[in-house]
């Protein structure tokens, strides 16, 4: 009886210090505030892309932690690029290219253990309002990704009819002010639902907090006061050279072959090339507002210094570069992305020129809140970099657009491949706008048999249901754009 008794007090004492260890663990585990922003360019005050871009809060936030000045996409389109950072596998891995399927209706991605689910399995509260996946993806009470649910993304507030009459005369593809309130903005309802998260204290710490914004992605709106931060003149415009795409391969166009967003061209007849530059700048400076707005409740909050904060975006976007606009490249205008950590774990005031991938968020968060190791990821720690921005990275950025199409970015080079085997070389540190291609030169070859290598060597083809910029060849060599095939002549549109 005594021996029972004994054993009995030490089952109750080893269950006390194992209920203790784990109060104390879920209680100092890192908050994670997670910020993305839709179709958000390197037009950054901290990423120096444009000299006249105006985001002090954005700029904040890289002063206390480490922004990486090299960070690439995965995929430069929304669906692809949100469903690997979220899953941290990539789209070569997983055939999810186009805008459509939602990765859950993929039978052998169902059981992808995405960022959210694996946070809440370590004992996360999860919140999301806005756009983190894809559109619609991922707020249903099915999908299991967050157990809070705010406001979708979304436009707001719209003009009665296009303001600019483009040649596909897509609703989305629009831009410019018109008479209307910041408030009724969709950003500001996102930014909104944060601020009240953080000001009620109803979130369970810790909490992963994800607050996506839809702007700048098209229709670019802004109201008077934004466009009155950049001047009226080619001056906000960005460096192009004529011809641009003379030395770029034909199959570097079929990846956006026929896209509602414009064409150079069309901006330059219509005269509205500055037009769409003011719009997008205006924009990106109302986003970096109700960026500043969340980040002024988490201060206020008093749980900033337990909290993680993350901000990046999905992929770039052409504004006249390339002679496009719109993203679906491979360069670094469509790939690189604003990528910024802050919080407990990072070194502040730091930037960081080492190659990064957005890939790279999720095993990150994962090692930055001391969780176990997942086997199913593709990217990598970023906790190096974080701590030492000097930290050697033996990885490059890597982005995949539809099966076979890779570019390739280290500190000094973008390499690119497409489906077809043709190839563009530039060096990034004479050339940073990609002039020139240096693929053709005899002396580049050893670079490029040496970039070839850190290639993926196979992607797989698109994923069951995949749809909207989808780009395929056969097996006799012809290329088919969303299920059409594409003639070796057939004029490029909006060009020839």
């Amino acid at each position: 009886m005594r021996l029972f008794a004994a054993l009995f007090a030490a089952f109750l004492v080893s269950a006390a210090i194992v209920s203790s260890v784990h109060a104390v663990d879920k209680a100092t585990k890192p908050n994670i505030l997670f910020i993305a922003i839709d179709d958000q360019n390197d037009w950054i005050g901290c990423l120096d892309g444009h000299p006249q871009i105006q985001t002090p809060n954005i700029d904040r936030l890289a002063e206390r932690g480490t922004v990486f000045l090299n960070a690439h996409c995965q995929s430069p389109l929304c669906n692809p690029s949100r469903t690997s950072l979220m899953t941290g596998k990539r789209p070569d891995n997983t055939g999810i290219y186009g805008l459509a399927p939602w990765f859950r209706d993929v039978p052998e991605l169902q059981d992808l253990v995405t960022l959210p689910q694996y946070l809440r399995q370590n004992g996360y509260q999860t919140a999301s309002a806005g756009k983190i996946y894809h559109g619609g993806y991922g707020r249903k009470k099915k999908d299991d990704e967050f157990e809070i649910l705010g406001p979708p993304a979304g436009v707001g507030v719209r003009p009665k009819k296009k303001l600019v009459q483009t040649p596909n005369p897509h609703p989305l593809v629009d831009w410019g002010v018109f008479p209307h309130s910041d408030e009724d903005k969709g950003d500001w309802k996102v930014a909104s639902w944060g601020v009240d998260q953080l000001e009620k204290k109803d979130l369970q710490e810790p909490f992963f907090l994800s607050v996506g914004f839809f702007l700048p992605h098209v229709p670019c709106y802004a109201t008077q006061k934004w466009f009155d931060l950049y001047p009226d003149d080619d001056t906000v415009l960005p460096p192009i050279v004529m011809n641009d795409r003379a030395d770029t391969p034909r199959f570097s166009w079929y990846l956006h072959w026929k896209l509602p967003e414009t064409r150079l061209q069309f901006l330059r007849e219509a005269d509205e090339w500055r037009n769409l530059v003011r719009s997008y700048l205006a924009c990106t400076s109302f986003v970096d507002s109700q960026v500043g707005r969340v980040l002024d409740a988490l201060e206020a909050s008093g749980q900033a210094d337990n909290t993680i904060v993350v901000l990046w975006s999905d992929h770039g976007w052409h504004l006249g570069e390339k002679e496009i606009t719109g993203k679906n490249t491979l360069w670094d205008r469509s790939t690189r992305v604003p990528l910024i950590f802050a919080g407990p774990g990072v070194t502040a005031g730091q930037r960081c020129n080492r190659p990064a991938e957005l890939l790279d968020i999720y095993p990150t968060l994962v090692d930055l809140c001391n969780l176990p190791p997942l086997e199913q990821l593709d990217g990598h720690s970023l906790r190096p970099q974080l701590e030492d921005a000097t930290a050697e990275r033996e990885w490059p950025a890597i982005t995949t657009h539809n099966a076979n199409n890779h570019g390739l970015r280290t500190e000094r080079w973008r390499y690119i491949e497409y489906a077809d085997g043709s190839r563009e070389l530039y060096d990034m540190e004479a050339d940073l706008n990609e002039f020139t291609s240096l693929a053709d030169k005899p002396e580049y070859a050893g670079v490029i048999a040496n970039l070839r290598r850190q290639l993926p060597p196979t992607s797989k083809l698109p994923a069951p249901g995949s749809a909207h910029r989808i780009l395929t060849i056969d097996e006799i060599g012809n290329v088919i754009w969303e299920g059409k095939q594409i003639g070796p002549h057939d004029p490029i549109p909006e060009i020839d």
